[in-house]
């Protein structure tokens, strides 16, 4: 039978519930500076969070975050931040509603082309850091923020008309063309609610696979070894440059599949109004769940809930911008308040093999003495 180490397993979780604790002091002190009733806001996202729609949106957007969240945490596993997640996510989702909208082929086989190709397009351009980091030595964090720059300006150059972009008569707004019905993923329908996006129970899936592959396979320990200590890995036989360049590559390939929710469910198309930022918001959820997947799962929805939840705020007179500042705070908390728990853990650990060793010393006196 498994024993359970209750005081490492407080440890774990006094982190993300300091920082969600601190970041509701800090937004309470935050509106009250500005003369606000800091509940009223908390209380109307609740009361509107009861309503069947936003319960759908809810939803949806939290499978966004987490397939986004999944594939910071496979960087972060490995010690890499790859803040190109958003740069892969947009490419990849453009890239793939544009290769979907020109062919016509069976409904599962026009699916799993269209996944294919996001999964492909975000592996490639992550991949793309994976080798200058390799190779060259370049600094993931400097070449994916790169990369999201050459992306942001590559994809308004492509959607353009006189490239692959379709302007729809009497709009101003740019997408690639409309997938084929054959193409579009099967949801689950919620009535008056909306529907929620089948690919959302694909990320969950997802999920499930990032965990058993981490924590029940050789290339999990491995890529874990490794981003503990790469010359340690290395040491041991294991390839730290091919799984630096792995890691990069499989979270470009999870990054081209947050688009999926919204493509295949809803959309159909990119177009000017496809969602931006999400990849940065994915490494707040990442951090707040400390890179597990039930923690990311829970911290996917906070978010979502705070998104979604809040569109009736400016109604009442308050400003949206209140979830930004809630969201913007509960990253500044999450770094200060994991450090201290780091901190604490290893002074405890420190102290507890300095127990040890003393009662060791204890012992043995004791047996000298009966010598």
């Amino acid at each position: 039978m498994m024993k359970i180490d209750k005081e490492k397993l407080l440890i774990g979780a006094a982190g993300p519930v300091l920082a969600l604790v601190t970041s509701f002091v800090l937004t309470v002190l935050v509106l009250l500076a500005t003369g606000l009733d800091p509940i009223e806001p908390i209380r109307l996202m609740i009361e509107n969070a009861e309503f069947s729609d936003t319960q759908v949106l809810i939803v949806n957007q939290t499978g966004i975050y987490y397939l986004a969240a999944l594939a910071v945490a496979v960087g972060f596993r490995m010690n890499l931040f790859n803040i190109g997640v958003d740069g892969q996510y947009r490419l990849a989702a453009m890239v793939s509603a544009l290769v979907g909208a020109a062919i016509e082929l069976p409904g599962p086989l026009h699916i799993l082309v269209i996944v294919i190709v996001a999964m492909t397009t975000g592996a490639l351009w992550a991949g793309i850091a994976g080798i200058l980091k390799t190779t060259r030595g370049v600094s993931e964090v400097v070449s994916t923020i790169m990369l999201n720059a050459i992306t942001t300006s590559l994809v308004a150059w492509l959607i353009l008309p006189k490239n692959f972009g379709v302007q729809p008569a009497g709009s101003n707004d740019l997408t690639t063309g409309q997938i084929s019905e054959s193409g579009w993923f099967p949801g689950i329908d919620m009535g008056e609610g909306g529907q929620i996006y089948g690919f959302t129970f694909v990320a969950l899936a997802l999920g499930v696979v990032y965990w058993f592959v981490l924590n029940r396979t050789r290339f999990g320990f491995d890529l874990r070894a490794t981003g503990e200590s790469e010359s340690a890995a290395q040491a041991s036989g294991v390839d730290a440059k091919k799984m630096i360049l792995t890691a990069m590559l499989i979270s470009g390939g999870l990054a081209g599949l947050s688009g999926m929710p919204i493509l295949l469910g809803e959309s159909h198309t990119y177009s000017l109004a496809f969602p931006v930022g999400v990849g940065f918001t994915a490494i707040t959820v990442a951090l707040l769940g400390r890179n597990h997947p039930v923690g990311i799962l829970f911290s996917a929805l906070l978010f979502a809930f705070l998104d979604k939840a809040s569109s009736n705020l400016d109604v009442a007179g308050y400003p949206k911008e209140i979830t930004q500042i809630m969201q913007g705070i509960i990253v500044i908390a999450v770094v200060v308040s994991y450090e201290l728990v780091r901190r604490y853990g290893i002074r405890r650990q420190q102290q507890k093999v300095g127990e040890e060793l003393a009662a060791g010393g204890a012992i043995k006196t004791d047996k000298e003495v009966s010598a």
